[in-house]
C-alpha cells in the first residue's frame, strides 16, 4: 500500500514568456493595492524590474521597493525589510530575484503580518502566522523557493538557520523565462546544479513523507534539466533551454518541499556560511562525494534516476549505472565550467575539521540522508572534495 503523505505547493503557478507583464493584474486581483517588492540591487541595476513596475502602475497599485537583499541574507536584512513593510502598511509582498530575495520576501510576509520574531519561527513548524499575501518571481533557475515552505537566514557570522512552515508557501509563483536570459554562465551552471541536487535528494530522501508525487516531479525535473543545462550555460539566449531550466527548477522545488533534502545541503551550508561560496556552487562541490558515500545503500535509487539525467546510461546494469551516474555528475559540473575542488574556491585544508563539526548542526537535513552520516564521515567527504 502507498504510505500516508502530505503534499503542499503554491496555490497558483503562472508560467510563460512575458508572464511578468501580468504581475500588476494578478496583484490587484489577489493581493491588494499597496505592494512591497523585495529584491536586490542587481535586479534594479539590470533593469529586470522595469516591466514589473510598469505593470503594477498600470493596475493602479502603489509600490514600495526594498532592494537591500544580499546573498546569504543576515537577520538584519530581514528585520529592515519587515520594518519598511510595517511602516508603509502594505497589503502584500512580491519577492523578485534569486533565492535570497525570495526567502527574505517570505519572511517579511510572515513577520509583518503575524508580529512574530525570527527567533520564534526558526525550526520546523514553529511559525504561527498568518501572513500577508505573497507572490514570488524567480530570476534564476535553481532554488525553487517560489514553491517551497523554507527560508534560510544567516545568523551570527556564519551559521545558517531555516524557517520551515506552510505559512511560507506563496499564493502565486510567477515564472517568466525571459527574466533568466541574461544570467551569466557561472550563475546558470551553479543554480542549475543546485536544482538538480534538489531533485536527486528529494527522490532518494528517507524522510517519512517521501511520496509518489515528489518522486514523479523529481524525475520530470531531471529530464528537463538534463537536456538543457549545458545549452543554457553555453548558449544563454536559447529560450527553450531557459524555459526548461526554470520549469525544471520549480518541479524540483515542489519535490523537495515535500520530500526534504539531505547531506549534500547539510555539508554545503558551512562552505557558504564561512567562505561565502554561492549556495549552488557549494552544493556542486560536495555533490559527487556525498553520492559516492551514499552509494553502498542508495545505488538502486541512483540507478533509477540516472537515465533521467543521462539517457545514454540506460544500457548499463543497475550497479554500473549508479557508478556512472556519479561520474557523469562530476563531469557535467566540469563541462559547465564550475570549480571542482574546495581548494579552488579558497578553502584551506585546515578548515575542513571545523566545517565537518558545523555540518553536524544541520540535523533537520542529515536525518533524511539515505546513509547515516557522522562527523568523521563529513570530514572524509570534505577531504575527498578538497
Amino acid at each position: 500500500m502507498i504510505a500516508p503523505f502530505t503534499f503542499n505547493t503554491s496555490a497558483s503557478v503562472v508560467f510563460g514568456e512575458g508572464a511578468v507583464s501580468r504581475l500588476g493584474a494578478l496583484a490587484a486581483e489577489r493581493m491588494g493595492l499597496k505592494i512591497m517588492i523585495v529584491t536586490d540591487p542587481g535586479i534594479m541595476q539590470n533593469g529586470l524590474l522595469v516591466t514589473a513596475l510598469a505593470s503594477l502602475k498600470e493596475a493602479g497599485i502603489a509600490v514600495t521597493v526594498f532592494d537591500g537583499v544580499i546573498a546569504d541574507p543576515p537577520e538584519d536584512v530581514v528585520k529592515s525589510a519587515c520594518a519598511l513593510a510595517v511602516e508603509m502598511g502594505v497589503d502584500g509582498i512580491v519577492g523578485m530575484g534569486g533565492g535570497s530575495s525570495l526567502d527574505v520576501a517570505k519572511l517579511v510576509a510572515l513577520l509583518a503580518r503575524s508580529g512574530e520574531t525570527l527567533p520564534e519561527v526558526y525550526g520546523v513548524a514553529k511559525a504561527k502566522g498568518p501572513r500577508l499575501p505573497l507572490m514570488l518571481v524567480p530570476t534564476t533557475a535553481g532554488t525553487g523557493s517560489e514553491v517551497t515552505p523554507i527560508a534560510i537566514v544567516t545568523t551570527g557570522s556564519s551559521e545558517k538557520m531555516g524557517v520551515v512552515s506552510p505559512w511560507l508557501i506563496p499564493d502565486i509563483a510567477l515564472l517568466d523565462p525571459e527574466l533568466t536570459l541574461a544570467l551569466p554562465p557561472a550563475i546558470t551552471a551553479a543554480t542549475g546544479i543546485d536544482a538538480m541536487v534538489h531533485a536527486i535528494e528529494a527522490y532518494s530522501s528517507v524522510n517519512a513523507n517521501n511520496n509518489p508525487l515528489s518522486r514523479m516531479l523529481a524525475r520530470q525535473a531531471l529530464q528537463l534539466m538534463g537536456r538543457s543545462l549545458e545549452r543554457a550555460v553555453h548558449h544563454g539566449h536559447d529560450r527553450a533551454a531557459r524555459g526548461n531550466m526554470l520549469l525544471g527548477s520549480m518541479l524540483a522545488g515542489q519535490a523537495f518541499a515535500n520530500s526534504p533534502v539531505a547531506a549534500v545541503h547539510a555539508l554545503a551550508y558551512p562552505i557558504g556560511g564561512h567562505f561565502h561560496v554561492p549556495h549552488g556552487l557549494s552544493n556542486a562541490l560536495v555533490l559527487p562525494h556525498v553520492l559516492a558515500f551514499n552509494a553502498p545503500v542508495a545505488s538502486a535509487v541512483y540507478a533509477e534516476i540516472a537515465v533521467d539525467l543521462f539517457p545514454q546510461l540506460e544500457s548499463l546494469g543497475s550497479q554500473a549505472r549508479a557508478g556512472a551516474f556519479i561520474d557523469e555528475i562530476a563531469a557535467l559540473s566540469q563541462r559547465c565550467g564550475l570549480p571542482q575542488r574546495l581548494r579552488d574556491v579558497g578553502i584551506p585544508q585546515s578548515a575542513l575539521e571545523m566545517m565537518a563539526r558545523d555540518a553536524m548542526n544541520q540535523t533537520r537535513l542529515l536525518v533524511n540522508n539515505p546513509r547515516p552520516l557522522g562527523e568523521a564521515d563529513a570530514m572524509a567527504v570534505y577531504e575527498a572534495a578538497w
